[in-house]
């Protein structure tokens, strides 16, 4: 197929061109910038400069190009939320964004649609210890600042699966890590104890980009119309215990503990996040569907994977920086 990516230049979308590419697949990727542009060129995609929050000048990009299938990876968090401010615009590029990308979808052509969706979509409270298969409902309003955030979740997903003329999907992926900066800047700080748990974390599911972009591409080619899919590793744990492995992978002591309500005082949205909301994802039927399975069944081996990269890069950023402060031949 000929694919056009959105978000093709993200934690997601680099490791998802390499993937589509091995599995004989073309690809078009949008990006808001030449400097992406050009990656995505390097990468061996074709590139095309738009923004999908801007519904004319993306139609007008996106002119004569034909494509098979459209996957939307946009978002816009550089790095992990820290208040509701933060998770906005990522909240207009699932709504807006949407709504503009199942325009260009049957503009260019194409008969699929797979779209990001994320596991709070069933609602940012604690689920109990049952892991939630996607039959579960999804969040309700509740009167609160998270209302913004799962409504557009849902409609993301509402959009995509009821697309008229789509086979629309939804993939409700875990917390991400991998070789990538976010997962690097957790790591560097476990090495300096700059990365406290909370005393009594609740529940999440995580899962490696790698096994992320796999199912992606498994969804792309097997996924049921008007299904969506949990996207996690095999292992749920708590936030207590996802810090830990993080300290362990740096080979950093635990992280220091300190009460639940202090990281409410800290952070509101990581307070609610870390010690009040639980969830555990599922991926029975993604296993079944898609034929995937994850490569990193937790994240103590997926950790392990990605910490050779972490140490290369410390390594060369040392060098770097020990270049740079070198004196100069001939300086006095």
């Amino acid at each position: 197929m000929r694919v056009l990516l959105a978000g093709a230049t993200g934690v997601i979308g680099r490791p998802l061109v390499e993937r589509l590419h091995a599995a004989g697949h073309d690809v078009v990727g949008l990006t808001r910038s030449e400097a992406g542009a050009q990656r995505l060129r390097d990468a061996g995609a074709k590139a095309v400069v738009a923004d999908i929050l801007d519904h004319d000048r993306l139609l007008r990009a996106l002119d004569g190009v034909r494509a098979d299938a459209v996957v939307h990876e946009g978002t816009a968090l550089a790095r992990m939320p820290m208040a509701h401010r933060d998770l906005y615009p990522t909240d207009r590029l699932r709504t807006r964004g949407t709504a503009n990308l199942l325009q260009a979808a049957r503009q260019v052509g194409a008969g699929r649609f797979v779209t990001q969706s994320f596991l709070y979509v069933y609602g940012f409270v604690d689920h109990g210890a049952e892991p939630l298969t996607e039959d579960a409902p999804l969040g309700a309003a509740g009167g609160g600042s998270f209302d913004v955030h799962v409504a557009a979740m849902r409609a993301n997903e509402e959009h995509v699966l009821t697309a008229r003329g789509l086979d629309g999907i939804a993939l409700r992926y875990a917390f991400f890590y991998g070789s990538e900066p976010g997962t690097f800047g957790l790591l560097d700080m476990a090495t300096k104890r700059r990365l406290p748990a909370p005393a009594r974390g609740t529940a999440l599911s995580a899962v490696h980009v790698e096994d992320a972009a796999a199912a992606t591409v498994a969804a792309l080619e097997r996924g049921r119309p008007g299904h969506a899919y949990n996207v996690a590793d095999d292992h749920p744990l708590t936030w207590t215990e996802y810090l830990d492995a993080y300290a362990a992978a740096a080979g950093a002591p635990p992280p220091w503990r300190l009460p639940n309500a202090a990281f409410s005082l800290v952070s509101p949205y990581l307070g609610a996040l870390m010690t009040r909301a639980s969830i555990r994802l599922d991926n029975t039927l993604a296993k079944r569907d898609l034929g995937w399975s994850p490569a990193y069944p937790d994240i103590h081996q997926g950790l392990a994977a990605v910490t050779e990269d972490w140490r290369r890069a410390r390594a060369q950023g040392d060098a770097q920086a020990r270049a740079q402060a070198r004196p100069g031949l001939g300086r006095t």
